[in-house]
């Protein structure tokens, strides 16, 4: 067999697209869900790195320290495979957002860091002058500024998040990495690789065209 018909065979990628399309809509659920429950609780987390008394603190320098440096794959066995253990048992579905969040938070939180201590002393100073609450501060006048500064290193994330969904095929749930790696054995062919292949590039460079644009006209702006 030659490379397009090892590679590229239509008619296995014909019999395999169904597959592949249940596959990318469980992979788009997984993603989604997981960046709305890291975003949510890496703001919490940011929140309280920065702001909370220092026991509290403390702890969740810890968890960032430690989610950012475990690895994935390995964290998303543990939750999986070692959590029935102790009487705690998650669908592989929310098994794989567990772990993705719990890792994805961690940088999240970092990012939003970055953003926060990036807004002027100034906005601060005179959010208390003209008798802001705390809560109002950080909601009219810092957040708002903040997540304006961190809108392409957090897409960034939300990129990376998404191709790692690919992982969840270790604990059996059917992504598109799954259903992918199933149709490859059965036709005995890898094409239906190559085809999981570009439906994440169909997802995924326009987010990433997204992000060069966003930062392109950051940086106009900042030199104007």
């Amino acid at each position: 067999m030659g490379l397009i018909e090892t590679f590229f065979n239509f008619d296995v990628l014909t019999k395999s697209a169904w597959a592949l399309l249940r596959g990318l809509q469980l992979t788009i659920t997984l993603g989604l869900c997981s960046l709305v429950v890291s975003f949510l609780a890496g703001l919490v987390l940011v929140l309280a790195r920065l702001y909370a008394p220092a026991p509290i603190r403390f702890f969740v320098v810890a968890y960032i320290d430690v989610f950012r440096s475990i690895p994935l794959l390995v964290l998303l066995v543990l939750v999986y495979y070692a959590l029935p253990f102790v009487g705690l048992n998650l669908s592989p579905f929310w098994a794989a957002v567990s772990a993705l969040s719990l890792v994805s938070s961690a940088y999240a939180a970092e990012c939003f860091r970055a953003g926060i201590e990036a807004v002027a002393k100034g906005q601060f100073e005179a959010a208390r002058a003209l008798g802001f609450s705390w809560k109002d501060m950080m909601k009219d006048v810092v957040l708002p500024q903040a997540l304006r500064l961190v809108i392409p290193p957090s897409t960034g994330i939300g990129i990376s998040l998404i191709k790692d969904t690919a992982l969840a095929s270790v604990v059996a749930m059917p992504d598109l990495l799954k259903q992918a790696t199933q149709a490859q054995a059965f036709y005995a062919n890898p094409s239906p690789l190559i085809g999981a292949a570009l439906l994440y590039l169909i997802i995924l460079l326009p987010l990433v065209r997204v992000v060069s644009s966003i930062e392109g006209r950051q940086q106009r702006a900042a030199n104007r």
